[in-house]
């Protein structure tokens, strides 16, 4: 099930040349959400005008998905992000954002945090690395007021996450960084939908979406500039 969120991006800046259409953007995490195999459901999906992915998917899905629904691709490592497969996807896939840089797609500042640490099997936890991330991240956009996309595999403590849930809890740094930034948008992966009950969380001024499987996220102009 390919979930739809629409939500008023606070910047009127991206939407300058658009002639008032929204932002249409397509996150994927973890799973592939079986209907976007069909070309059908690709079609009514359209148009898309970035796809995001929050980890844990193959490069060749990630590509799939990219080239059905010609749009460009933007992603961040997750956990399981590694391997002989996750490196032969090199050849036709971008690479991952790095970790705490700020990229600008669609006119929208976009910044990843990647799973911090090891990757694989055995990938660990690591509040200290999530912490680096943060603070690093906090840093980069100090004295900057665009408005930022954060994209993490992992969400904040607290925020989408499962506190209780040993590996599946959020970073304590990336909750710090949240209540300091405020992004309008967190978008992220790594938490089961089968363990939560909401597929996205409002905290302050940020919205939180769990993009395990398959979110169409709508970016709205501002009500302010439309008039």
């Amino acid at each position: 099930m390919t979930h739809h969120i629409a939500l008023e991006w606070p910047n009127p800046k991206p939407f300058r040349d658009r002639g008032g259409a929204s932002i249409r953007l397509l996150v994927v995490s973890d799973a592939v959400d079986p209907a976007l195999m069909d070309l059908r459901n690709r079609e009514v999906l359209s148009p898309i005008d970035l796809i995001v992915g929050c980890g844990d998917l193959d490069r060749s899905d990630l590509a799939f998905i990219a080239d059905g629904l010609n749009a460009p691709l933007v992603y961040v490592n997750g956990n399981h992000d590694s391997g002989e497969r996750w490196a032969a996807g090199a050849s036709y896939c971008p690479e991952p954002i790095r970790s705490s840089a700020v990229q600008h797609h669609t006119g929208l500042a976009i910044a990843g945090l990647p799973w911090p640490g090891a990757w694989g099997k055995r990938a660990a936890r690591s509040e200290r690395s999530a912490w680096t991330q943060a603070l690093s991240l906090a840093v980069r956009r100090l004295g900057r007021s665009e408005p930022l996309l954060i994209i993490s595999h992992v969400p904040p403590f607290g925020a989408g996450d499962m506190p209780d849930g040993g590996y599946h809890r959020g970073f304590r740094g990336y909750r710090w960084l949240m209540d300091r930034l405020a992004p309008p948008l967190w978008l992220h992966g790594h938490t089961p939908l089968a363990a939560t009950s909401d597929w996205y969380v409002e905290v302050g001024q940020t919205t939180l979406v769990n993009a395990t499987g398959a979110v169409v996220v709508e970016l709205l102009p501002p009500k302010a500039s439309s008039t």
